[in-house]
């Protein structure tokens, strides 16, 4: 883990500035369709009542995301606080979720924090990796499951026949149902190269698939409420352009899928009047839990200075 984060250092502002590029000209091409006067009219419509209930669904979304680290240190047989979990959960991934490549990014602050109270390396890699199959799963479980249940309308939304919806709901249940197989008979570990992941016992796959399902649900339904007050457009439509959109983002290495999933939601429902619900969600549930991570790092990096001064005063 070291040796490929000293690799990416040289890359990362590169990177980094390249991505925060597109996701600019992306968010660039959407606002610059709709005049400033009609983005405040669209913002207005939404309600203090929206806006609360988006507030509560976000904050329950970060909640359930401190479970992904708890199961994962659990995964890795160590035993911490669950105070320390939850702020690591919250500081690594409201700064991953918002600057992109979350893999590096919320990877570098776990390490950071695990490090720090005597997690190795490899730790802190199966705790990513771990993190990283339960949000595949929750996704998949979810698109799955709103691919069986809404298939019709699935299949209306992006103009695909139905029958095709309902096989890819299938095939991705299958694929849970898969591991979940795996989790139940197989004991011993999967190695790549020199990197070995133990099979993560019954009961803890379970509670992967539970948690990796409810928190896109979470965030689902934020988005939903931003845009129930200016569009008549459902909650399972919204699941899945939510769940499409992330999937795009993570491919591109979109920052926090800024301009992905507004082009997705837009295309669902045309029109200036759901850019100023759209701008929204990216405030509550990316852009003040990043400024918030962001100021938990950084007390956190000038205490962690403190310390090693007062320790090593020479």
């Amino acid at each position: 883990m070291r040796r490929a984060a000293g690799r990416l250092k040289g890359l990362n502002p590169w990177i980094g500035a390249a991505a925060f590029g597109l996701a600019a000209f992306l968010i660039w091409r959407i606002l610059n369709r709709y005049s400033l006067h009609a983005i405040l009219e669209s913002l207005r419509t939404i309600s203090p009542h929206n806006l609360g209930l988006g507030a509560l669904f976000t904050a329950a979304s970060f909640v359930c995301l401190t479970g992904f680290d708890a199961l994962g240190v659990r995964y890795t047989g160590r035993d911490l606080p669950y105070r320390r979990i939850a702020l690591v959960s919250f500081t690594s991934i409201s700064i991953g979720h918002t600057i992109g490549f979350a893999a590096a990014s919320s990877g570098a602050v776990r390490y950071r924090f695990y490090a720090g109270w005597g997690l190795s390396a490899g730790d802190v890699g199966r705790i990513i990796v771990f993190s990283g199959v339960t949000v595949a799963l929750g996704l998949a479980t979810l698109g799955g499951a709103v691919l069986l249940i809404r298939h019709g309308l699935i299949g209306q939304l992006f103009g695909v026949d139905p029958r095709a919806m309902l096989g890819l709901g299938l095939v991705l249940l299958t694929i849970v149902l898969t591991y979940v197989g795996l989790a139940a008979f197989r004991h011993r570990p999967l190695r790549i190269r020199d990197f070995e992941l133990p099979v993560p016992p019954l009961g803890l796959a379970l509670a992967q698939i539970l948690i990796g399902t409810l928190d896109p649900m979470l965030v689902s339904a934020v988005l939903h409420q931003m845009l129930k007050a200016s569009a008549h457009v459902g909650y399972f439509a919204v699941v899945m352009c939510y769940i499409t959109a992330i999937v795009a983002a993570f491919f591109a290495h979109v920052p926090g899928g800024l301009g992905v999933i507004e082009a997705v939601i837009l295309s669902l429902v045309p029109g200036a009047n759901v850019i100023g619900a759209l701008l929204a969600f990216r405030a509550i549930y990316y852009l003040i839990p990043f400024g918030l991570g962001s100021l938990i790092f950084g007390v956190s990096e000038l205490l962690r200075r403190q310390r090693r001064v007062v320790a090593d005063p020479g």
